[in-house]
C-alpha cells in the first residue's frame, strides 16, 4: 500500500441500526470543507448585501419623501409671495389712478398718464387678456418685487414732486386755479405714447391671484380698434406667432429697445418696413391665446420685458 491518506465518517444511529463508515481521500475531504467554507462566506456576503440594500432603499425613499415635502412647502411658499407681489402691484397701480386723478383736478399735467380715451379699468365689455402662460418661478417673482420696489420708490418720488408743484401753483396763483406744466418731449425712437385706445384689462406683472407672470399690458377694446407704433423704428416680425401671441408685429428702435404688439386681427405692415410713431400697424383682434379682442403691448431693453406704463405719457 502507498500509506495514502484517508478519512473514515461514521454515520452511528440512536438505536441498535447498522453503523455506516464512508471513507474519504484526504484531498477530497479538504476540497469539501474548503467548499463549505466559501459558500458559507457566499452566503452571508449575499444576505449582508441584501440587508444593505434594502436599508439603502427605504433611506432613499426616505429622503425622496422628505425632499418632495421641502419642495411642496417651497413651492406654496413662492405661490404665496407671488399673490402678495401681485396685490402690492394692484395697489400701486391704484395709487398712480389716485395720483393721475389729483393731478387733473389740480390743472398740473401728469407726469404718467394715459390720454382721456384710455383708463386702467375693465368696463365689462372690453375686458380681452391674453399673451403667453409663464408659471411664477424664483426668477420672474424676483423680477416683480424688483418692479414693486422701483414703483414704490418712483410713486413717493412723483407724489413729493406733486406735492411740492401744488405748493408753488398755490403761492403763485393762490387757491382758485393751477397753470399747467408742460411734459418735456422724448425722441422719436423712445416709446411714449399708447399703442390703442380702450382699457388696460390686464397691467404687468403677476396677474391671476399669482399664478402668471404678464410681461406686458392688455389693453381691450372693439374688433378692429387702430393699433399704432408709439415710436420710430424698423419692423422686424410682422405675421403669425406660434407661441401664444397670435398675429404679432415687433418694432426695432435701436439702443436695445423693442416694443411688440400682439393677438392682432390683421397686421398691415412687413418685416423691414420703417415705422413713424403713430404710424397704423396692425388692427386689435383676438388671435393666440386670447380670451377677447386686445392688444398686448410690451417693452424690451436688451430683451428683458420692463413695464410699458413708464413709457407712456
Amino acid at each position: 500500500m502507498s500509506g495514502k491518506k484517508e478519512y473514515t465518517i461514521k454515520f452511528i444511529p440512536s438505536g441498535n441500526g447498522t453503523v455506516h463508515s464512508v471513507r474519504l481521500p484526504a484531498r477530497l475531504f479538504q476540497y469539501g470543507l474548503a467548499s463549505m467554507a466559501i459558500g458559507a462566506l457566499l452566503f452571508v456576503g449575499a444576505f449582508s448585501y441584501a440587508v444593505y440594500s434594502t436599508f439603502i432603499s427605504r433611506n432613499n425613499a426616505t429622503e425622496i419623501g422628505e425632499l418632495r415635502q421641502v419642495n411642496s412647502i417651497q413651492q406654496e411658499q413662492l405661490l404665496q409671495l407671488a399673490r402678495k407681489a401681485n396685490s402690492l402691484q394692484d395697489q400701486i397701480e391704484q395709487l398712480a389712478q389716485m395720483e393721475n386723478e389729483l393731478r387733473r383736478l389740480s390743472g398740473i399735467a401728469p407726469s404718467e398718464e394715459a390720454p382721456p380715451s384710455v383708463t386702467m379699468e375693465g368696463d365689462g365689455e372690453h375686458a380681452g387678456q391674453g399673451g403667453p402662460y409663464i408659471q411664477p418661478d424664483v426668477r420672474n417673482v424676483g423680477l416683480a418685487l424688483d418692479q414693486v420696489e422701483k414703483e414704490l420708490e418712483k410713486r413717493r418720488a412723483s407724489l413729493t414732486q406733486l406735492r411740492n408743484q401744488l405748493k408753488e401753483r398755490q403761492a403763485q396763483v393762490g387757491p382758485f386755479g393751477f397753470a399747467g406744466i408742460v411734459i418735456p418731449g422724448v425722441g422719436a425712437t423712445t416709446p411714449s405714447i399708447w399703442p390703442t385706445d380702450g382699457v388696460v384689462s390686464s397691467p404687468y406683472g403677476l396677474r391671476w391671484n399669482g399664478s402668471d407672470f404678464h410681461p406686458g399690458i392688455d389693453i381691450a377694446n372693439d374688433m378692429g380698434t387702430p393699433i399704432v407704433a408709439t415710436a420710430d423704428g424698423v419692423v422686424i416680425e410682422a405675421g403669425w406667432n406660434s407661441g401664444g401671441y397670435g398675429n404679432m408685429v415687433d418694432i426695432d428702435h435701436g439702443s436695445g429697445i423693442m416694443t411688440r404688439y400682439a393677438h392682432a386681427s390683421q397686421v398691415v405692415v412687413t418685416a423691414g418696413q420703417h415705422v413713424r410713431r403713430g404710424q397704423l400697424i396692425a388692427y386689435m383682434g383676438s388671435t393666440g391665446f386670447s380670451t377677447g379682442p386686445h392688444v398686448h403691448y410690451e417693452v424690451r431693453i436688451d430683451g428683458q420685458a420692463v413695464n410699458p406704463v413708464t413709457y407712456l405719457h
